[in-house]
């Protein structure tokens, strides 16, 4: 068997339908699987909702044979922070490194856009989820229950990336 090839791109208009249902599905398991028994936000997402982010920040998808197989939003903000959220992936697809190549997406725009710090909230009874975050370089930040259920905040500094690659290859460079 092959290898799947993704491409990760802008979210364009004509995406609305195919990321919403992508959200709906990815979003639902998700409720399920932390328990959460009030509405989660992108399970009532409209059309117009959907088109205002693509004007407003930075969607993109992960497209596989035409289709819409996961999503993801970052809000930039003037203070060279940013918000990454909902971040799905199509149930078909999960564990297959969609989540992983968007985040890559993501550190690249982040990095090119002089972005310090990248938070995003996940619930916190998800291990697996926590456990990926943290494999992409993230670290709990604080926690809250203002949606009803314990989510943590993540953060992801690439100043600190940066600086500790640095070092990284310094000290290659001296060991040799």
């Amino acid at each position: 068997m092959g290898e799947i090839t993704f491409v990760v791109r802008k979210a364009v208009e004509e995406d609305i339908p195919q990321i919403i249902d992508a959200a709906k599905e990815a979003f639902w398991q998700y409720a399920k699987n932390a328990g959460i028994t009030s509405l989660v936000e992108p399970l009532q997402e409209s059309y117009q909702d959907l088109k205002e982010d693509i004007e407003n920040k930075l969607v993109l998808v992960a497209i596989l044979d035409g289709k819409v197989a996961g999503s993801v939003r970052v809000q930039i903000n003037s203070d060279n922070t940013a918000y990454l959220s909902r971040l799905g992936v199509r149930l078909a697809y999960q564990n297959n490194g969609v989540g992983k190549i968007l985040l890559n997406a993501v550190d690249n725009y982040m990095m090119k856009l002089g972005v310090k710090n990248l938070y995003l909230h996940t619930a916190s009874r998800l291990f697996s989820l926590v456990k990926f975050y943290y494999g992409r370089g993230f670290y709990i930040e604080s926690t809250t229950k203002d949606r009803g259920y314990v989510r943590v905040l993540l953060c992801k500094e690439y100043e600190r990336q940066v600086e500790e690659s640095l070092t990284a290859g310094n000290r290659t460079k001296s060991d040799k």
